[in-house]
């Protein structure tokens, strides 16, 4: 018995526009529900720090697993620079379109934190005052940005299904074991710097949080992709590429291994 192939990419067959609005639409969504559960968080936390951070942390991780849900069908569901450089440099997205992409992720951000803002009375822009700066907050973010892409390169290569919930929840531990309260995308950075809330970050500061990021998802794509190669066709079995079946499909030719008991 033959183990199922992989199933087609389908966010690859469809249309440019379709897919640059998701990834607006889907970053936009994303901000707000980061920036309003920050937002609701500090104001029904009566000053409780660590009530408000497990608020912010638990809303983010949720809703990040719906979106990604919702949009990954149709465009992969980046939302973050960091993921679509990954995407290109893996070669699993056209170079062309890394552009537009970050360019609607980018404005999608922004967007967010306008709607995050309005619907708690507040401008729908203004300038962030809180600092965040310093070699431990750039490491930080460095962590965290390497843990991420390394979560979603390494699940969506063995365990795809589950890549969602795993990208998410490790998004919610790296609120609590990172300094940074792990940002760990690029827009979504540059865009918290227009919300004065507790989520925000002094535009001074994004370049040093961008720069450690960026370099965090260089060093795991390098490093995951040496680990984890891409399975050849035929070695994935019910979503998980067990060991060895790289070898023993391209070794020999052969079919991958039935699914296990």
């Amino acid at each position: 018995m033959q183990s199922p192939r992989p199933s087609p990419d389908r966010s690859s067959a469809t249309p440019l526009v379709r897919r640059l609005v998701a990834e607006g639409l889907g970053t936009a969504m994303l901000l707000a529900v980061v920036v309003g559960s920050a937002i609701m968080g500090d104001r029904l936390a009566g000053g409780n720090a660590a009530l408000a951070l497990l608020v912010n942390a638990i809303a983010s991780g949720c809703g990040l697993v719906v979106l990604i849900l919702t949009f990954g069908a149709v465009s992969g569901a980046h939302f973050n620079p960091a993921v679509t450089l990954s995407e290109v440099w893996q070669r699993n997205l056209p170079a062309a379109l890394a552009l537009p992409y970050i360019a609607l992720q980018a404005g999608g951000a922004f967007a967010g934190v306008a709607v995050a803002h309005l619907m708690f009375g507040e401008p729908a822009f203004a300038a962030a005052t809180q600092a965040r700066t310093g070699a431990a907050l750039w490491w930080s973010e460095g962590v965290a940005t390497f843990g991420l892409m390394a979560t979603i390169i390494g699940c969506s290569r063995t365990r795809p299904a589950v890549t969602p919930y795993a990208a998410a929840l490790y998004i919610v531990a790296g609120y609590w074991f990172t300094a940074s309260s792990s940002f760990a995308n690029p827009a979504l950075t540059l865009a918290r710097a227009a919300t004065d809330s507790c989520a925000g970050i002094r535009l001074a500061d994004v370049p040093g949080y961008v720069l450690a990021q960026l370099a965090g998802a260089a060093l795991a794509t390098v490093v995951l992709s040496w680990l984890i190669p891409p399975a050849p066709a035929g070695a994935t079995v019910a979503g998980t590429v067990a060991p060895g079946e790289f070898d023993r499909t391209v070794v020999t030719g052969g079919p991958a291994a039935a699914p296990r008991a």
